[in-house]
């Protein structure tokens, strides 16, 4: 696609091929609502694509899948590269979106509301 960058075309593909814990998740995020704030989805920041940002408070949350058990070292560093930029991130297993999910909602809720 001319002039859309690299990074903005994965975001795209990523948005079409969500994973079925992402779909359920972003149910419950889009739309503002999950106490009204806005989320996005996919969302490009630095050299990074993650899941799903509330930029106004900050909050990344990725949701994971098996292969990430072998890939603790890039998340972590991933993970710190978000944290030294000011944002907060949430993980949380598929299996947790789906058998878990009203305590992951409150917990993500929690971080939104928190002072």
């Amino acid at each position: 696609m001319r002039g859309v960058s690299l990074t903005k075309q994965l975001a795209r593909n990523l948005r079409k091929r969500s994973s079925d814990a992402e779909r359920l998740l972003w149910f419950y995020l889009r739309d503002r609502r999950l106490e009204g704030f806005k989320f996005r989805r996919q969302y490009s920041i630095g050299p990074f694509i993650v899941d799903f940002v509330c930029l106004e408070k900050q909050l990344i949350i990725e949701v994971d899948g098996g292969q990430h058990a072998e890939m603790t070292v890039e998340d972590n560093q991933r993970t710190e590269f978000l944290k030294r930029h000011g944002f907060r991130v949430l993980r949380f297993w598929n299996n947790e979106v789906f058998s878990q999910t009203e305590s992951m909602l409150q917990v993500i809720a929690s971080c939104l509301t928190e002072k």
